[in-house]
């Protein structure tokens, strides 16, 4: 008997959570035709190198362009979420204190990915990113990163993704960044829990405040961008874009070892990566027109990514042929970086 109840209490369960979720896909679909029906696009921030704000948990859409990969203050409308703060696709404030309870009350894994996935779709929304944060909702899903199951993790951090678009949001999110970034590093190269663990930390990295949280972990997200595939490699650039923006990271980021750095200033690169990895050099060379002096280089080794970007004719050559990069964009961002150079 107790079997079937627990069984039956289950199907309940993800039924519940997953009647929510389609509410709320619905309601996001029915927004986004709506706001392009009225003459616009979509609502984008400006100047930011952070995550769209995603439904599903699935991998976030839109590759931003040259114009987004620089890094700046937070602010304005998270990508892929509404700028209504009316709007709460189709969840109200009693539907999420009804999920949280849930999420808390019981073990089932099953239950916990589809509550996960139904809070983080409705985090697309800026009204419900502080209901959660009002209702305890972000200690309740950190807690889950403690469950040791990895989809649990995953779906956890997928809903932390959305929820960090959300400046008072991430005060509270910020304990968990060490975790997080642990959580990379261990995890396996090219895994979903890895992916989402830099999409966190991609958000949370849009301003300074937090950067140094992230300082011992620069060696792993450097190992991440040789050693990962295109989707790492393009996520732990968004993470490295970000730091590379607050002067107060430059010595950590230049003094650290990347050997295989040159190795992407190449043409046959995704452009994806070639353009991230240009704009992570020219915020790092900006830093070091700030710093030049012959004392300045006895502070860093001579494997150091400062060393690789110093008198270096390899360096230099790439340079001058990307210059004939078949891509625009990539043209015109090593012309930047070079008269960052002068």
């Amino acid at each position: 008997m107790k079997e079937s109840g627990g069984w039956s209490l289950r199907v309940g369960l993800v039924g519940l959570a997953a009647a929510a979720a389609a509410a709320a896909g619905v309601a996001y679909g029915l927004y986004r035709v709506t706001y392009r029906r009225s003459g616009g696009a979509a609502p984008r921030s400006r100047g930011l190198e952070r995550e769209p704000g995603s439904l599903g948990g699935g991998e976030a859409s839109g590759s931003p362009g040259l114009s987004s990969l620089h890094r700046a203050p937070l602010g304005g409308v998270p990508q892929g979420g509404s700028d209504d703060s009316n709007s709460h696709g189709g969840l109200e404030a009693r539907h999420i204190k009804s999920l949280l309870h849930l999420l808390e009350s019981t073990e089932d894994s099953l239950v916990h990915e589809q509550i996960l996935v139904t809070l983080g779709n409705s985090a697309a929304f800026s009204v419900n990113q502080d209901i959660i944060r009002n209702l305890g909702g972000l200690s309740l899903i950190g807690k889950m990163l403690s469950v040791p199951v990895t989809d649990v993790k995953q779906k956890a951090l997928n809903a932390f993704n959305n929820l960090s678009m959300n400046t008072k949001n991430q005060e509270e999110l910020k304990i968990y960044i060490t975790n997080v970034c642990e959580e990379v590093e261990a995890s396996s190269v090219n895994s979903e829990l890895q992916l989402a663990g830099l999409r966190f930390l991609t958000n949370i990295s849009v301003t300074n405040d937090y950067h140094y949280m992230m300082t011992s972990f620069i060696p792993t997200f450097l190992h991440l961008l040789f050693e990962g595939n295109e989707r790492i490699q393009v996520q732990v650039l968004k993470v490295l874009v970000n730091l590379s923006a607050n002067p107060a990271m430059a010595e950590h980021l230049l003094n650290s070892q990347a050997p295989l750095l040159l190795s992407l200033f190449d043409s046959c690169i995704n452009k994806d990566v070639l353009l991230r990895v240009l704009v992570f050099t020219t915020n790092l060379t900006k830093s070091m027109r700030h710093d030049k002096g012959s004392a300045i280089h006895n502070l860093y080794n001579e494997d150091s990514i400062f060393s690789t970007l110093s008198d270096n004719s390899l360096y230099t050559q790439k340079l001058a042929f990307l210059l004939h990069h078949h891509d625009a964009e990539v043209k015109e961002q090593v012309a930047k970086l070079i008269m960052q150079q002068c």
